[in-house]
């Protein structure tokens, strides 16, 4: 990168993830993106003509979504600006921050919105027309249920690959189990005080738009889904799968939601940021596949790719947050790289308060930031796994001087 690709302090706001069939399943997600968009530079008193270029991340059709950034940046108020919409997967939202700090670095974007959305809610029920078939017919798919049910490649599921993975790595139920409550302890410490560090980038309550965004339809207080265990409920589960070890305890939920951040220069970050004196930089990126049906350790190689690509020793990091649609991700990760798994996640992850899909990863990448700033600075990792058995990672660096 040619020169510094910065996200504003503050420059980045998430809804909260609600549960599939939930507070939000009723919303078109591209346009309740656009609509939380002008609501969250309307209280930072930024205006959309500031943006000379957009990046949608975004994995489910819905109807209009063929029009992708155009639409979305349109709704926003700012109709001149054009970009990608980008789709991989549950690595959506870091392959979209990608592709706006490379053109800020570039030189070809001063700057750049960057917002994914999903909605499992109500997914998509297609019909693809088939005159070779019998009498014409064609195939359909229901594309959220089938598309978790099967990789297309080896006919497996998503939670045979955590199987594949446990047993690869000796990775047992109970180690499992334990980490959960781990995460789950972490969650917590996001909603002390009045949930004060998710109030950081997320308007709470939050206010629930009608389907045609015209009036306030209902209000949630954060997270909608999340379910605390307890070590004998979770000892009480069966594995999913018979002579396994995940059960659904170690697994996350579907989810609907939204999430967006601000992508610029040194220069413009400092002017749009709530603290110009806090840096947030983006230093580089990292991606990787695995083995056919290993999936949660594919985040393993993006994050080895995405330090070596900055020069940073996974013991430089202060802070490490995952995308963990499985517990044994984070169990098998630090396996590999002798970090200790009840350090990472430290305020809540995909795993607890679900997953949306294309938003996750940038929601847990505000979630780092966040975090780096309340400890002072330092160096921080994201990465997680998405389908195809891939993934991907972002090294993200945060200066604040002290006072």
């Amino acid at each position: 990168m040619s020169r510094c690709a910065m996200i504003p302090h503050r420059g980045y706001w998430s809804t909260p993830f609600t549960r599939w069939q939930g507070a939000f399943a009723h919303l078109h997600s591209l346009r309740f993106a656009a609509h939380v968009a002008r609501e969250e530079l309307a209280r930072r008193k930024l205006a959309a003509d500031l943006f000379d270029f957009g990046v949608l991340g975004m994995t489910r059709p819905e109807r209009g979504s063929f029009y992708g950034l155009p639409w979305l940046m349109g709704l926003v108020g700012a109709g001149k600006v054009a970009g990608p919409t980008v789709a991989q997967a549950c690595a959506t939202s870091v392959r979209a921050l990608a592709t706006a700090a490379r053109e800020i670095a570039a030189g070809d974007a001063q700057v750049a919105l960057v917002v994914a959305c999903d909605r499992t809610s109500n997914g998509p029920h297609l019909y693809y027309p088939n005159p070779a078939g019998m009498g014409g017919t064609g195939e359909a798919e229901d594309f959220i249920l089938e598309n978790m049910a099967s990789d297309p490649l080896g006919g497996h599921s998503m939670v045979q690959t955590a199987e594949n993975v446990a047993r690869k790595f000796g990775i047992g139920t109970a180690a499992q189990h334990d980490l959960v409550l781990r995460r789950e302890e972490q969650y917590r410490t996001a909603l002390a005080n009045e949930r004060s560090f998710q109030k950081g980038y997320m308007t709470l309550p939050f206010r629930v738009p009608d389907a045609r965004f015209h009036k306030v339809q209902a209000s949630v207080e954060g997270d909608e889904g999340v379910r605390f265990s307890t070590a004998e409920g979770l000892a009480a589960l069966k594995p999913v799968i018979e002579g396994g070890t995940v059960t659904f305890g170690g697994q996350t939920h579907p989810a609907d939601g939204n999430a967006a951040v601000i992508v610029t220069s040194a220069e413009r970050a400092r002017e749009l940021s709530a603290d110009p004196a806090i840096g947030i930089e983006i230093l580089g990126f990292g991606q990787s596949r695995a083995e056919l049906a290993y999936m949660p350790e594919a985040s393993i190689a993006a994050t080895q790719r995405a330090l070596a690509a900055v020069c940073v020793r996974i013991g430089d990091l202060h802070e490490i947050y995952t995308h963990n649609p499985f517990i044994v991700n984070d169990l098998a990760f630090a396996k590999a790289t002798g970090v200790d798994p009840a350090q990472m996640n430290s305020r809540g992850c995909s795993l607890v308060y679900g997953h949306p899909n294309g938003p996750t990863g940038l929601r847990s990448s505000i979630e780092l930031i966040e975090e780096l700033v309340e400890r002072g600075g330092g160096l921080g990792l994201f990465t997680g796994c998405a389908a195809g058995d891939s993934a991907m990672a972002v090294v993200l660096r945060v200066d604040r001087p002290r006072r």
